[in-house]
């Protein structure tokens, strides 16, 4: 949507303003066209995945595993980030809030 130059953020023109046009329907030709279209996006997206080299169980296992420990130790260490900083914050105020 363009904005109004004299006036920032206002819309150019009011919604009812815009003339309400459809599209025409598609004809078979065009219907034909759109669907070998898909066809070929689908048929290479399968071929493209069959060339994908999947990760074994262990392999899975493990990216779990390491994924899971860093997402404790990355909360833990905010936490205790978080204790430290109110600490500091509580001697500096004299314990105000």
């Amino acid at each position: 949507m363009k904005s109004n130059p004299s006036r920032p953020g206002a819309p150019a023109r009011p919604a009812t303003d815009r003339p309400q046009t459809k599209r025409p329907a598609a004809t078979p030709a065009q219907r034909a066209a759109n669907a070998q279209r898909t066809q070929a996006f689908v048929s290479g997206v399968v071929s493209e995945m069959k060339r994908v080299t999947w990760p074994t169980r262990e392999e899975w296992i493990a990216a779990t595993l390491l994924t899971l420990a860093l997402v404790i130790g990355v909360g833990v260490f905010t936490y205790l980030c978080d204790l430290l900083f109110g600490l500091i914050f509580t001697w500096l105020t004299g314990g105000a809030r």
